[in-house]
């Protein structure tokens, strides 16, 4: 059969077979759709949620198109290498995450990105944003309005004077939201520390994760993931004011009457458990128990977060504690990566006359959307009759003009013989 005929009949089996082939990044889509909170948290418990009189909820989160971190972490049940041990017993928490805070990589997971609450594990990415942009020995002086937060509250005095290193350890050892307050009043005022956090937030690759309250109490929107406040504490633990704060058992703060008070941190894993780097706990009606920490053993650092668990059989903590067990029994393998910081959009290629058709070729095959079928889903018996049936005509019309050809040879033999 000549080159041609033969390239006809490629493209047409091709067509056919292409039909059949479902799109990977159409299956995953549809897997994802089936986890319970990928988009939204589960429904609040009570009206802390409630939009304000004539004020619409924000929409939610927009899911990216690939898991970030790795495929496996869009599946939303345990995810764990080949061929290892299964969890602890006990863990209460709906979403779960085991990682290396150095290399990065997961080692085990339980519906990584389906998105919960944070509560009070946020102030982990307050306490990022305030080492970022203030000095520790910076003094601030409290508001009236910083010591009508709704508490937990350390208990600010109007006026009174505070370093920002004080209002750090006051936020992350006893979580106070009236430090919470004063911190982001410092960073730009309320809606500008929150936008601060949630670029931080971005910006990390934390895109799970919006924060509507500089303390974590919820509200309209709020939304997180165990894999993004593993991400944001990995980032956190880079600053040393956070990394000094997070682990002190204790530290004294100026009183409200004159003189210190002793603050004791929230986190029982400082003291029970080995090698402890500190951490932080969390919780509201609508969150239930939060926590986020890490613990470092022979040179090997992990990160452990638990969101929406429950404090019976056992404390929040230690479930905590036996996962960091668990993972630090296991080998340096995963299923998936912290990233080190937000997918890059790739670059638009505006077209020439020239170039046009191969830089159209270049973006769909880099593009990480699904490759569309001729008629979709349901059509694909339609596409793969018509491409069959497209390859009979052409067979057929390949047949009839190689018989014309052979007729017009003869006759031409014919009048050359004289016949």
């Amino acid at each position: 059969m000549p080159f041609t005929q033969r390239l006809i009949v490629a493209l047409v089996l091709a067509t056919a077979t292409a039909a059949f082939a479902a799109p990977t990044g159409t299956a995953q889509q549809a897997a994802s759709a089936q986890c319970a909170n990928r988009e939204t948290p589960p429904p609040p418990v009570d009206t802390s949620e409630q939009p304000a009189p004539g004020q619409k909820a924000p929409t939610p989160l927009e899911v990216p198109e690939k898991p970030i971190g790795g495929d496996r972490l869009g599946e939303c049940g345990l995810i764990l290498p080949p061929n290892s041990a299964q969890p602890p017993s006990g863990i209460t928490a709906a979403s779960w995450l085991l990682a290396d805070m150095d290399s990065g990589a997961v080692i085990a997971a339980y519906d990584p990105h389906g998105r919960q609450r944070p509560a009070s594990v946020i102030k982990v990415l307050l306490a990022m944003v305030v080492a970022k942009e203030l000095r520790g020995d910076m003094v601030v002086t409290a508001s009236a309005e910083d010591t009508q937060q709704e508490c937990t509250c350390v208990g600010l005095k109007d006026g009174g004077q505070y370093t920002v290193r004080q209002l750090l350890q006051g936020l992350l050892l006893t979580s106070g939201n009236d430090v919470a307050h004063t911190l982001a009043r410092q960073v730009g005022g309320v809606p500008n520390a929150l936008r601060k956090m949630n670029a931080m937030a971005k910006e990390l690759g934390a895109l799970d994760t919006r924060a509507v309250t500089p303390s974590g109490l919820d509200a309209p929107g709020t939304s997180t993931s165990a894999y993004d406040v593993g991400l944001i504490f990995r980032g956190a633990m880079k600053y040393e004011e956070f990394a000094n704060a997070i682990k002190m058992p204790q530290a004294q703060f100026p009183g409200r009457n004159g003189g210190t008070i002793m603050l004791v941190n929230d986190n029982r894993l400082l003291a029970n458990y080995e090698g402890a780097l500190g951490g932080k706990t969390g919780f509201t009606d609508d969150s239930q128990h939060t926590y986020v920490g890490g613990a470092e053993r022979n040179g090997r650092r992990l990160v452990v977060v638990l969101l929406r668990g429950q404090q019976q059989p056992t404390h929040i903590t230690a479930q905590a504690a036996k996962l960091l067990d668990y993972g630090f029994a296991m080998g340096p393998g995963g299923v998936g990566k912290l990233v080190d910081g937000a997918p890059q959009p790739k670059p638009k290629v505006v077209p020439t006359q020239d170039n046009a058709a191969n830089n159209t070729a270049a973006a769909d095959a880099g593009s990480d959307r699904p490759t569309p079928t001729a008629f979709g889903t349901v059509g694909l018996p339609i596409t793969a009759a018509a491409g069959i049936g497209l390859l009979a005509a052409v067979l057929l019309y390949i047949r009839n003009k190689r018989a014309k050809a052979a007729r017009a040879r003869r006759q031409a033999a014919q009048a050359a013989q004289g016949v």
